[in-house]
């Protein structure tokens, strides 16, 4: 029964370390290419981050497609419809880690990302800065478009996507 408790009391303990961080309002999401570029605005997400316990760490987001932002209404209406992003049957891209690590530059998040009906493992490099109760997410990376059949193969915009996304947090 001593050995159960001392379990119970160590779990405890490496549970209440995981630190729970609200995504604030002034977060941006931007991509880019050769092509187009803009936002999406609409986001939501959880994320658990303590760079001294990455074993419980975890990072999920979704980002709502129509909320996309070319600066170009037209431009917008057709990243919707259903030659590329089809946000009336996709309405989300989501991203939930599996595991997180330290790197020489900072972190990466190994996790799936969908979009599309597509969902694939993905390893997307971050950096986070804390400044006592705030912090900041930085991550940059890219994603071929094709590998989830957003838009025709070869069409006039470039495969590669370019996406840098900046979350200011602050301690829930």
């Amino acid at each position: 029964m001593k050995s159960l408790s001392l379990l119970l009391l160590c779990f405890l303990s490496f549970a209440s370390q995981a630190q729970a961080w609200k995504i604030l309002e002034t977060h941006k999401v931007a991509f880019s290419n050769k092509d187009v570029s803009g936002t999406f605005d609409q986001m939501s997400g959880t994320i658990v981050f303590d760079a001294a316990n990455l074993s419980t760490a975890k990072l999920t987001f979704k980002l709502k497609v129509s909320s996309i932002n070319t600066g170009n209404g037209l431009q917008n209406k057709h990243a919707i419809g259903d030659e590329w992003f089809h946000a009336e049957k996709y309405p989300y891209i989501e991203f939930v880690s599996t595991k997180i690590q330290k790197t020489d530059a900072g972190y990466k998040a190994s996790g799936k990302l969908e979009m599309h009906g597509v969902k694939k493992d993905v390893v997307i490099p971050f950096t986070f800065t804390k400044k006592g109760t705030k912090g900041t997410f930085i991550a940059k990376f890219n994603v071929n478009r094709s590998d989830y059949n957003i838009g025709k193969k070869g069409n006039e915009v470039a495969d590669n996507i370019k996406i840098t996304a900046t979350l200011p947090v602050q301690k829930k």
